[in-house]
Parts: C-alpha cells; structure tokens; sequence
C-alpha cells in the first residue's frame, strides 16, 4: 500500500505513483494467475481532488483506495459514499488518531473512532497490531477488533467494553493490523485475531535480507503453515476426545471402577 504520509510530493506525483503501482501490479498478477492489489492513496485538500484521484485508479484498473483520517469525518464520508456507489473498497488508515485517542485527559478512546468509522462505512481500518511497534496491549486491542467484527457486542470489561450494543444491519469493518510485524509473529497475530482481519507486512517483507519478493514468500508461507498447524491440531483435538471418550464440553467421565483380582502396573522405572 501507500504510506500514509505518501499524498503527491514533487518528487513523487500521484498520477505517476498510481500508473507505477499498477503496472507492478498487473505485472504480479499475469505471473501468479492471482488477484493482486495496492492501497492508492487518494488523501487531499477538498474532496474535488479526492473524488479525481480516486476515478483515475478506478480508471487504472484498481479496486482499493485508501484515505487518511485526518481528512475529518464528513470527508470520509463522502469518499466512503463514492467508492460504495463506484464497486471501489475504501481503506481507512488511522493517521492523526494519537493526537486526541493518547490524551488520557480529554481524549477520545480508539474504540469510539472504530465504531464511528463503521458508522460512516469504510471497509477497512488500521486497529492495532498488539505485537509490532503500536500502543496497546492485546486485550484493548482485541476489543477495537471486536467492535468492527461483531454483529453483537457483549460487555467484555477486560477488553474495554462497557455497554452491550447490538449492531443490527450495520455492515462489519475488516480490521487491519499493520505497524511492525513480521512473519515471526504470525503465530501471535492469528492467536490475538483470528481469520477475519488483514495483515499488513510492510518493512517486515521490504527488511527481508533476499529482497522483497523473499519476504513477501516468507509471509505467506508462515501463514498458510500456522492456519494448517492450528487446523490440524483442532482436528486432532477432535478425534481424540471421540476416542477416549470425553465429551466435547470438556467434562470428564467418570472413573473406572476397579476389577477384583486383578493387579494395578507398577509405576516404579525398571532399574
């Protein structure tokens, strides 16, 4: 994706950005045979030159654009409204949040925002990483997930929700964790997040010592392993508890009474 503070420098336009991105990216595809993609960032100054960015990587063949919350709510919005009516995906990075959610003073929780952006009906929003280089620990973090994931949150103190809210239907936000993570912990982002989030591996594939397209294969085959271990191990977690018989709410049978006459194994190790 764009860096979030990657707008349209001299050094860097974004009209030639986006026909750079997108020649790589109809490039990857050919080769894979897959569906590839690049967030374009379309932030600016009014939402005129917003909606032009956005119609020329539509034009370009891309179906994600991404916007800056900085940009201020109506604005996201709008851009939101387009890209629903335009078959377009909209990212939502959070950038600007910290000036308001890390004021424990006067500050509005990240927490809020998530809820506000699902309000307004992005379909993707950084929420934290919980493992990378972000604030936050695992539990409030999970709670920013769950509130975009959830059709009913329940309360859930530990992770910061204090009202029960039912979501009706209002759509569901894709949360994204991005910001520091590598494919060494991918086992903690699945344990943290489950399947129902993205994972964004920017200098985690970039730092990779055998270049980009090394760490890009490392990423997905760190992924594709632990979902497969995980699967497996459910799987196994299954058929063994039908084996021995224990139920599957973890309740445990009774004990075997003993048979008269007969002799218990010695557990003492054979010398």
């Amino acid at each position: 994706k764009d860096d979030e503070n990657i707008n349209s420098q001299p050094f860097m336009h974004w009209r030639d950005r986006f026909l750079y991105v997108m020649d790589a990216v109809n490039k990857a595809s050919a080769a894979t045979g897959e569906v590839k993609g690049s967030y374009l960032n379309v932030t600016a100054g009014d939402m005129e030159e917003m909606y032009r960015r956005a119609a020329f990587a539509k034009e370009l063949g891309s179906v994600i654009v991404m916007v800056d919350l900085v940009v201020g709510y109506t604005g996201i919005q709008s851009l939101s409204n387009w890209c629903r009516a335009n078959d377009m995906i909209l990212h939502l990075h959070r950038a600007g949040h910290g000036t308001y959610t890390r004021q424990k003073n006067h500050g509005v929780s990240f927490r809020v925002i998530a809820k506000w952006m699902r309000m307004v009906g992005v379909d993707h929003i950084h929420a934290g990483t919980a493992v990378g280089k972000l604030e936050g620990d695992p539990p409030t973090v999970q709670g920013y997930y769950n509130v975009c994931r959830d059709t009913h949150t329940k309360v859930d103190l530990l992770r910061g929700n204090f009202f029960e809210q039912d979501w009706g239907a209002l759509r569901k936000v894709m949360p994204v964790a991005s910001g520091g993570i590598h494919a060494g912990q991918m086992h903690q982002l699945l344990d943290l997040f489950g399947d129902d989030v993205v994972l964004q591996f920017g200098g985690g594939t970039i730092g990779h010592p055998q270049g980009i397209q090394a760490g890009a294969t490392a990423n997905r085959v760190a992924l594709e392993a632990m979902v497969q271990a995980r699967n497996e191990a459910a799987t196994s977690r299954t058929k063994a508890s039908t084996f021995s018989g224990t139920p599957r709410n973890g309740a445990r049978r009774s004990k075997p009474r003993s048979i008269p006459g007969a002799r218990s194994r010695s557990t003492t190790p054979r010398p």
